[in-house]
């Protein structure tokens, strides 16, 4: 019996409106338009570094901390980016005044940096029926999202209220690993109040780390089958790997 479901966030409950590599550029450089305006309040921007300059910057080390977590399942925050980019400035005197940026700050650089992101992120047509109907049928249900920054998954929640539905919200940003470190679904499934008796849980997402995720955490998995693929995509090599096209499928396999 299904005492249990975990889900992914986007392309699983929610579906980008453009997935587009450049659409995804054009969002975080919107963001980080809008970082600049803090960094000039604060009086830490210097007005002979271009806002094209620091881009480059954020984003070849954003990369780079990308790279690094893929290997080592180690989440860096957007928040932990900014810090390092800025202090890295610093140390060249290419910005001043760092004494003026506390951690709250930096938290509201990274909520900046995703803001555009959260216009683009929109709910699937079955998502909240099917949310509705699994609560009814007292399921417990979390979500784990691998994403840099906490609280944007929580904005885009709450924005289509759809956070209550989840307990907890967990996201790598968070927890500190990315999925498929088991150990982040270890930790979700004791805050659902649960434990994998008789094969109980449920893992539902789109992707590698969903499902192998799943698997070293030894609990049940469904692939939701994306339309789009995505650049360096692993293929998931799951003997009887059980998939749905709509996230509202997955009811057929609560008994």
């Amino acid at each position: 019996m299904i005492k249990g479901i975990i889900f992914d966030f986007g392309f699983t409950l929610f579906h980008f409106i453009n997935p587009s590599v450049e659409r995804y550029y054009e969002c975080y450089k919107n963001g980080l338009e809008k970082s600049i305006e803090i960094l000039k309040e604060k009086q830490i921007w210097n007005e002979n570094l271009s806002p094209e300059s620091f881009f480059e910057e954020f984003i070849k080390r954003r990369q780079n901390f990308f790279k690094e977590s893929i290997k080592t399942k180690t989440e860096f925050p957007t928040s932990m980016i900014f810090k390092s980019v800025l202090e890295s400035l610093g140390e060249e005197k290419i910005v001043s005044n760092l004494e003026h940026i506390d951690e709250n700050t930096y938290d509201k650089l990274a909520e900046l940096y995703h803001s555009c992101e959260e216009d683009e992120w929109k709910p699937f047509e079955k998502t909240r029926q099917t949310l509705e109907t699994l609560t009814e049928m007292k399921l417990k249900l979390a979500l784990i999202s691998n994403h840099p920054n906490h609280k944007t998954i929580k904005n885009m929640l709450k924005r289509h209220d759809l956070a209550k539905f989840f307990n907890p919200i967990m996201t790598s940003a968070k927890h500190g690993k990315r999925k498929p470190d088991p150990s982040i679904f270890f930790y979700t499934i004791e805050k659902m109040g649960l434990k994998n008796q008789n094969n109980s849980i449920i893992m539902c997402g789109d992707e590698y780390a969903d499902i192998i995720g799943a698997q070293r955490a030894n609990i049940q998995s469904i692939l939701l089958e994306r339309k789009y693929k995505f650049p360096f995509e692993k293929e998931i090599n799951v003997e009887n790997l059980r998939k749905i096209s709509i996230i509202s499928e997955i009811l057929d396999y609560i008994y």
